[in-house]
């Protein structure tokens, strides 16, 4: 097997004899190995070389395993991070895994787990290699970077934007605000059969309602007040091509009535005309409501929905893209420090922590906003949490607030006091608190709250509050 076939791993531990002991194991194994004795020597050798895994021991000179192991991310994002750790620091491992390591190993080391270990980090490895090279097949015309990355869910939207590019059947796009419905339907586009035929956006919410029909079919010169010259329509315009009509549940009934025409026959017809214009079009659709249950309420026409809902994909929430948060925040941080001309060399970990425990209603876009704010902000080379939105800051203070602090500002008078009914009293406070964060969503609130759904439910009945 030749070198460049093979698996690279990066040996970083300044003990001489950990080094020598992996260097054989691997090296019998068939590995590729390179070995250094400094966290320094290491971001020299990422830079350089591209390196499948790295085994990182926590405690070194000079500086922290836990600084190191981020900057080594940033450096070699694609590149599966194994902490080697001496009986006595798994907590500070633990903590490293946190900031994105893939797991950590300790002092002495079992040979059985140790490759057993090191075949599932390469696996996890191949299979964001995998995503990568899936990405890279979706950006020969439009760049789909700000979809950054490995979490099953990504993987499985890669796989199936890959899939349906392939089609021209029409597509619906569902999920909430922020999560990238649009740059969806532009990688869909770009890179199928249509990609040199017109890609046309239609936000279906931002457009008043009586201007709809024209803005969407066009009108004839005098076919109501102010239309003083002919109008093509955006339906017109992306002939051939792609429309992509977003926030498409905003549509009011008389216009759904008239798309449905359009995509039964495949005809238009400007206001104030006569003559009918056939259409050949793609239509993906985008929304970040419940269309079915708008059909059971007669909001939507139920022969709509299934002419749209071909094929469905759902763009998945930040919050359930686990260690992705991590990737995009570093992503980001590189986007907006070459934008605003400023030097970030990492994000500190009492900034990820923070990231990791927020709900991020707004998604990725929310954190983008973020990230570009903390950047404009940062004083120094690294975001820290100080530099976040105090919404994000609060909550973090609030979670190592409540463990520290407790209840420390309250004093015992000589009359006593009635604790069931102060503990009480601080449960509610914080229930509602968490409900209000998260906009009454019981489950994430549990989540905030560190506590089971069915905790948050009893809790909630106990005080009357659901």
């Amino acid at each position: 097997m030749s070198n460049e076939n093979k698996n690279r791993i990066l040996i970083v531990d300044d003990e001489e004899s950990i080094r020598e002991f992996l260097d054989l194991l691997f090296t019998k194994e068939k590995f590729s190995v390179t070995a250094c004795d400094s966290a320094i020597a290491a971001f020299g050798l990422a830079k350089e070389n591209k390196f499948d895994l790295i085994f990182l021991d926590i405690q070194m000179p000079h500086i922290s395993g836990l600084e190191a192991l981020i900057r080594l991310k940033k450096l070699a994002p694609g590149t599966e991070i194994i902490i080697i750790t001496a009986y006595g620091t798994t907590e500070n491992a633990v903590e490293a895994m946190r900031s994105g390591a893939y797991d950590f190993i300790t002092k002495p080391f079992k040979v059985d787990h140790l490759i057993n270990l090191t075949q599932k980090a390469l696996e996890k490895r191949n299979i964001t290699r995998e995503s990568q090279t899936l990405q890279s097949n979706l950006v020969e015309k439009y760049s789909y970077s700000d979809f950054v990355g490995s979490s099953p869910s990504m993987i499985a939207l890669y796989e199936m934007v890959r899939i349906v590019s392939k089609t021209t059947s029409n597509i619906l796009i569902t999920g909430e605000s922020g999560t990238g419905k649009e740059l969806i339907a532009r990688a869909i586009h770009y890179n199928g059969p249509l990609k040199d035929k017109p890609f046309v956006i239609v936000n279906c919410g931002a457009i008043q309602e009586n201007l709809i029909e024209s803005e969407m079919f066009g009108h004839k010169k005098g076919s109501f007040t102010g239309a003083i010259a002919d109008k093509v329509g955006l339906f017109e315009t992306a002939n051939h091509g792609t429309i992509f009509l977003d926030e498409v549940g905003e549509l009011p009934i008389h216009l759904q009535v008239k798309l449905l025409r359009a995509l039964q026959e495949r005809t238009i017809r400007r206001i104030g005309d006569t003559d009918d214009i056939h259409i050949d079009i793609r239509i993906i659709t985008a929304t970040n409501q419940n269309l079915h249950e708008m059909v059971a309420k007669g909001l939507f026409r139920e022969d709509l929905y299934y002419r749209l809902n071909v094929i469905q994909i759902q763009a998945p929430p930040l919050r359930e893209r686990g260690d992705d948060i991590i990737m995009l925040s570093n992503h980001f941080a590189e986007k907006y420090s070459k934008k605003l001309d400023k030097q970030i060399d990492f994000i500190t970990q009492d900034a990820f922590s923070a990231l990791k425990i927020y709900p991020f209603p707004g998604n990725v876009r929310e954190l983008e906003n973020i990230i570009e704010r903390a950047v404009a902000l940062s004083t120094d080379s690294k975001i820290k949490l100080a530099d976040l939105p105090p919404n994000i800051y609060n909550i973090s203070r609030a979670q190592g607030g409540i463990k520290k602090t407790g209840s420390h500002n309250i004093s015992i008078p000589e009359g006593g006091i009635e604790l069931e009914k102060i503990i009480d009293d601080i449960e509610k406070d914080l229930l509602n608190k968490a409900l209000n964060k998260t906009g009454g969503v019981k489950k994430r609130a549990a989540k905030l709250l560190g506590i089971s759904f069915r905790s948050m439910r009893y809790r909630l009945e106990k005080y009357g509050m659901d």
